[in-house]
């Protein structure tokens, strides 16, 4: 199995503050449409294909693999990504959340094998020494971060977003 965390400060000095709901912005629309924040052609198609007040269902091509995640919004805390199909299963986990200090965090944190392949075999050990690598979910979290700030300069970050049931549209 692959296990893998990181945690990066969500507003390191000399960037430009943001809020919890700020960063849930960014998390909800990463889980809804993984074009806008990976890198230009990693994600070819991400879209929302089943929907209800407690999830949503994604199918998306990332890396040249199908995929679909069973998706569940804990707003302003937590998004689950369930790997239903794919090269995966298991979960991923974003979190939002302060520090013992009260500074906002945002975390990564995954349990996955890879589906017909042998549990702690070459391939998983390969997929863990990527995630944790410099390259690897830190990088992500670095990199959604950023790109929540691009969001929030250029107007696109909607933070007069509606509630219904606890899940922001």
């Amino acid at each position: 199995m692959i296990y893998s965390t990181a945690t990066v400060a969500v507003n390191p000095e000399g960037e430009t503050p943001l809020t919890r709901e700020q960063v849930w912005q960014g998390l909800e629309r990463k889980a809804r449409d993984a074009r806008l924040f990976l890198p230009p052609g990693l994600c070819t198609r991400c879209d929302v294909t089943e929907e209800s007040a407690a999830h949503f269902v994604r199918e998306a091509t990332i890396a040249g693999q199908d995929l679909r995640e069973i998706i569940v919004l804990e707003r302003h805390a937590k998004v689950t990504f369930f790997q239903a199909t794919g090269p995966r299963e298991g979960a991923i986990v974003n979190e939002v959340f302060e520090d013992a200090a009260g500074q906002l965090q945002l975390k990564f944190y995954c349990y996955l094998g890879l589906r017909g392949k042998t549990p702690g075999g070459p391939e998983e050990q390969a997929e863990q020494a990527q995630f944790d690598s410099d390259t690897g979910y830190k990088a992500a979290l670095l990199s959604t971060l950023k790109r929540t700030r691009e969001m929030l300069a250029d107007g696109t970050l909607d933070l007069h977003a509606a509630t219904d049931e606890g899940v922001s549209r």
